[in-house]
């Protein structure tokens, strides 16, 4: 769920093909929506591989610690980052196996709750002790909490397998693309829109799913001429599809993710940056993502507030 600058009008219509953000679960449901995949209970991570650090424990604020466990926000929608398991209830992805990972660093718990993605960031202090949610790091968004970084990602198209409506990642006035809802993507063609009718062209067709496994299985069913999300999503449809869908274009505009902690808690930020950096130097953060087939995204540091 990247957010980056808007597009400009010499860009907007070339460099659209971008990196590595519900009504039905991702985990549950295929392309063709029967509920086959358990990627997700195959893939995640165990926690309790991961050891407390007591050094790094003892910088939590000593409510976070009695408390005994993280209160996480995540939109639990947007496969393989987040997303519900096969049992209906339980979140899984690469974001919540980070988010487990760090906590148990910290000797706590993780309480991963599903929230809609653009209520996370207003509710980090008061409802939310952290947010992880596939946020890429914005100025805008460091002006209103701390984010710490942990991985890069960009944005990828997606088309049906043979791209049979010859979809030009290129020339997108007159398409219609498939996003989730309030993800960078669907901010990159609002404003991409924009240029095509400024220019005299047909606009895109932006259609917007609360869910990505939505986007997916309307792609495949020849709703859509293209989707577009962060590149581990649209790696991991290609996948879970079996290969109904295929990528299309570059990876560009590669953006660090960061988990959301408040600008007003200075002890459970260092404490957060702290684990992250454990969880690095000792292979487990890289070890997380190759098990949902991503290892390449880990950061060499884990920075707060790294600038645009």
């Amino acid at each position: 769920m990247r957010r980056l600058p808007a597009l400009t009008a010499a860009t907007a219509l070339t460099a659209a093909a971008l990196v590595l953000t519900a009504c039905t679960d991702a985990s549950q449901q295929t392309a063709g929506g029967a509920a086959t995949d358990e990627a997700g209970a195959e893939a995640s991570f165990d926690p309790s591989t991961v050891e407390a650090d007591e050094e790094i424990a003892a910088m939590l604020p000593k409510e976070i610690a009695d408390k005994g466990t993280l209160s996480v926000g995540s939109d639990t929608a947007y496969a393989p980052a987040e997303f519900i398991d096969v049992d209906g209830k339980t979140p899984v992805g690469f974001d919540v196996d980070t988010v487990t990972a760090v906590a148990a660093v910290l000797g706590l718990e993780a309480d991963v709750q599903t929230a809609p993605f653009d209520g996370i960031i207003p509710a980090i202090g008061s409802k939310y002790d952290l947010g992880i949610s596939a946020f890429t790091i914005t100025d805008e968004r460091t002006a209103e909490a701390n984010m710490i970084s942990y991985a890069v990602a960009g944005s990828q198209f997606g088309v049906a397998t043979g791209n049979p409506e010859d979809f030009d990642p290129e020339s997108l006035c007159g398409t219609t693309i498939g996003v989730q809802t309030s993800t960078i993507q669907d901010d990159e063609l609002t404003e991409a829109t924009k240029t095509c009718e400024e220019d005299g062209e047909e606009p895109i067709e932006v259609v917007r799913y609360e869910s990505q496994a939505d986007v997916t299985t309307n792609l495949v069913g020849g709703k859509l001429e293209a989707m577009y999300a962060d590149s581990p999503i649209t790696a991991y449809a290609v996948e879970q599809t079996s290969g109904e869908v295929e990528t299309i274009g570059e990876i560009n505009d590669a953006a660090p993710y960061g988990i959301v902690v408040s600008q007003d808690d200075e002890e459970l930020t260092e404490a957060v940056q702290a684990a992250v950096q454990k969880l690095i130097d000792d292979g487990t953060l890289e070890q997380i993502f190759a098990g949902w087939g991503s290892e390449d995204v880990v950061v060499d540091e884990a920075e707060l507030n790294p600038a645009e």
